[in-house]
């Protein structure tokens, strides 16, 4: 890897844990909260493709849960977040169009939600998992709503003779 990419995908990590730290809503049902950590993710995995994911994801994810403190979720966060961005950059990637862009981040999404729930269930029962759902929900159509419009702004600055 260039230290070009090296320290594009650094300033994702720290951009990303820095949205989320400040803007951080605390959900006491399940000792957990919901971030904007969504867009850094997306974001990366749509400019880096799958490995840039994964790392931007996993990097974030668990740094986020431990300044945050909530140590107990750092391991879950590195797993599901780090698949998460591969799993949208994957699928962009063999796919980059509309159609790929719109089954990864539906894939994407359900693996956030579906993995956290039973992270969640893991960790405090099935109730507090269920109670999960609709912020983890809300936290990844969020994440969307502004991932698209920034990576399409994005792509023309990359595009742009300027950035190269």
């Amino acid at each position: 890897m260039k230290t070009k990419d090296m320290t594009k995908l650094a300033m994702m990590v720290a951009l990303t844990v820095s949205l989320s730290i400040l803007f951080i809503i605390p959900v006491p049902a399940t000792k957990g909260f919901v971030t904007l950590c969504e867009v850094g993710i997306y974001t990366s995995a749509l400019l880096f493709g799958p490995g840039g994911g994964l790392l931007v994801g996993a990097m974030s994810g668990g740094l986020i849960d431990l300044i945050s403190g909530y140590p107990e979720w750092a391991i879950f966060s590195i797993l599901i977040h780090g698949l998460q961005g591969f799993i949208l950059g994957y699928l962009y990637n063999r796919m980059p169009n509309k159609k790929g862009l719109t089954s990864g981040f539906i894939v994407a999404s359900l693996f956030m939600i579906i993995g956290y729930a039973l992270a969640t269930a893991l960790l405090f029962g099935w109730p507090a998992g269920l109670a999960s759902l609709p912020g983890n929900c809300i936290q990844n159509l969020f994440g969307i709503a502004v991932t698209v419009p920034l990576f399409q702004a994005l792509q023309k600055v990359i595009r742009h003779p300027q950035y190269k």
